[in-house]
């Protein structure tokens, strides 16, 4: 085992790597509103994640390998972040822990809509999901089903539902 860990407890190795604060929700914001820039991360975060954080969590991700960072086609000046085969299985465990929190924490209905959808989807919808990732940032055939745009469009329809009621 390697001294740097903890212990060598499969639970341990990954709250080592994702268990803080904004790990996650970093690779959530990557995975789920296709935010793949800095100032994207930074300006479109639900939470208010701080640039100096950001910057810390993208490096520790790559270094995890979870992320990688390539240059843009579109902006020479910019940098794209890109899920790996790691990140993007964690769509499992994502989608338990958004179960979870539906059932246990007081969720706003337009963010936990993809949670529910995937939830009820359940490991086709995932796999789904996975291989369409695997087309956005792996170069893999893209499929001809986009469960993005569907869990995006759920989102918006729900988000309207709740600003027309009010």
């Amino acid at each position: 085992m390697d001294d740097a860990h903890r212990s060598g407890c499969p639970i341990n190795l990954t709250l080592e790597v994702l268990g803080d604060r904004w790990s996650l929700i970093v690779i959530r914001d990557i995975m789920f509103g296709n935010r793949r820039h800095f100032r994207e991360l930074l300006n479109r975060s639900e939470e208010g994640i701080a640039s100096n954080i950001l910057a810390a969590r993208l490096k520790r991700l790559m270094e995890a390998g979870l992320l990688t960072k390539g240059d843009d086609p579109s902006h020479q000046q910019k940098a794209i972040y890109s899920l790996t085969e790691s990140a993007i299985q964690l769509v499992p465990l994502l989608v338990q822990m958004g179960a979870w929190g539906r059932r246990h924490r007081p969720v706003s209905a337009e963010l936990s809509i993809r949670a529910q959808l995937l939830e009820e989807g359940g490991p086709s919808l995932w796999n789904a999901f996975m291989a369409e990732l695997r087309a956005l940032h792996l170069g893999a055939p893209a499929p001809k089903r986009s469960v993005l745009h569907e869990l995006q469009a759920a989102y918006e329809k729900v988000a309207a539902q709740r600003k027309a009621a009010r």
